[in-house]
């Protein structure tokens, strides 16, 4: 008897369940819910062509910052009479990318995040085919017997060069220029261990100016600039 109770009761449960499916299968969804699903397809769609024209308007703006940038600096092939009207370009990219602006302003700090977040904060001048400036520490010995010596400081190999450089290209920047007579000073009595016998040390360190391409042309080579110097005497070195 409990069995067969049993038996109907999950008979019926079967019916009604698939008849609950089946009903909800069947029904419709209501205009009013189909309306808002397409007003909010539609808003999600505008978003992302809005994101696309943003985000490939700054790419096109950085890339012609660099070309532009290049062609007024005189650095490419073209006639020399464009770099006037490449200036004023580069100026209109600047100012789309909020360069112009005061470096605490909310627009050009918002541009400038967004870009790097992206990864395209650099255009087509930072792998442009042009050597850059570089940096250089020249130092003079001075020996006792009157005999002055120009050396560089020296490296054991090409990953120290590489450091060496980037070394000498943060002391430009004026931010590191408390530590600029320490680091210049290590590098001095480095080259001094090898030769003890030099009674003094100036260290000049300057820019390295390449010329353009008109430049090179006319058979000029490239200048060294001064920026500083420092001078080393080494008895007292001894001394201490």
């Amino acid at each position: 008897m409990t069995r067969r109770y049993l038996s109907r009761c999950q008979s019926g449960f079967r019916a009604f369940s698939g008849a609950k499916l089946r009903q909800f299968a069947g029904r419709k969804q209501s205009p009013k819910g189909q309306d808002t699903f397409r007003v909010g397809a539609m808003f999600s769609k505008r978003i992302h062509v809005a994101w696309f024209v943003v985000h490939f308007s700054l790419i096109t703006a950085v890339c012609f910052a660099g070309i532009f940038s290049l062609i007024a600096e005189g650095t490419t092939m073209l006639p020399s009479g464009l770099e006037k009207s490449a200036r004023r370009a580069e100026l209109i990219a600047a100012f789309v990318l909020g360069k112009e602006g005061a470096a605490s302003s909310p627009v050009r700090q918002g541009i400038a995040t967004y870009l790097h977040a992206a990864g395209i904060q650099a255009g087509y001048s930072f792998f442009a085919p042009n050597v850059p400036d570089y940096h250089k520490l020249t130092l003079e010995l001075y020996y006792e017997d009157g005999r002055v010596e120009y050396e560089s400081p020296h490296v054991s190999s090409r990953a120290t060069a590489l450091r060496m450089d980037s070394l000498l290209s943060r002391l430009a920047d004026n931010r590191y220029e408390p530590l600029r007579e320490v680091v210049v000073k290590m590098l001095a009595l480095s080259v001094w261990r090898e030769r003890p016998d030099v009674k003094k040390i100036r260290a000049t360190f300057g820019s390295v100016n390449l010329p353009g391409v008109g430049d090179f042309e006319q058979g000029e080579t490239e200048t060294f600039q001064p920026m500083f110097s420092y001078d080393f005497s080494l008895r007292e070195e001894k001394e201490q």
